[in-house]
């Protein structure tokens, strides 16, 4: 199965982009660098600039059918410049609207945010983030992962890189392809 990764061209918090994309691979699927802008995207540790990336496909050009399923990495500036283009924004939407799970870790939620896509959802991230998803209609909660399935579909979020082994469990777990009337998770 096709996961798509959507980041911005520069920000993404590097562990947040590389671990759930191994864990992804591991699994046996196949992840897809979606960004804003074609060519490679330049990851972070934190502040300081680390590796670049090449990207797979430009959001323009992406549709969620060839998708399975969504993972966006946080770090302080991608979710921030992804919320500001409308494309992505109407992508990440996509996934919501076609019942596919998204998993967002640290300051991802942003994104979501700017989607009107944690409404009446519960989800975790960042701590400074918890005024935007409460001023969002969200209900913000502090875990480790908090997997909500009271929408369309499975929203897994965390809140920090120190969480990425309980993230990349829930999603594959959520990613993981169902037979009919089976319920997520199970």
């Amino acid at each position: 199965m096709n996961i798509a990764f959507l980041t911005a061209h520069e920000g993404v918090e590097q562990i947040e982009l590389t671990e759930p994309w191994q864990a992804a691979a591991d699994a046996g699927h196949t992840p897809r660098l979606i960004s804003v802008k074609p060519g490679r995207i330049q990851a972070f540790d934190h502040l300081d600039k680390a590796d670049t990336f090449a990207v797979d496909q430009v959001v323009s050009d992406a549709s969620v059918t060839d998708y399975a399923g969504l993972v966006l990495p946080g770090g302080v500036a991608n979710p921030d410049f992804l919320r500001m283009d409308a494309e992505a924004v109407a992508f990440v939407r996509g996934f919501f609207d076609a019942g596919k799970p998204v998993a967002a870790i640290c300051h991802a939620p942003w994104t979501l945010v700017e989607a009107d896509a944690v409404r009446g959802r519960t989800l975790t991230s960042w701590p400074s983030l918890r005024t935007d998803i409460r001023n969002a209609g969200g209900t913000w909660v502090d875990e480790q992962v908090h997997i909500c399935r009271s929408g369309p579909n499975a929203l897994i979020t965390s809140r920090r890189p120190d969480d990425l082994k309980a993230f990349c469990s829930a999603l594959l777990t959520e990613f993981a392809p169902r037979t009919a009337g089976a319920p997520a998770g199970g």
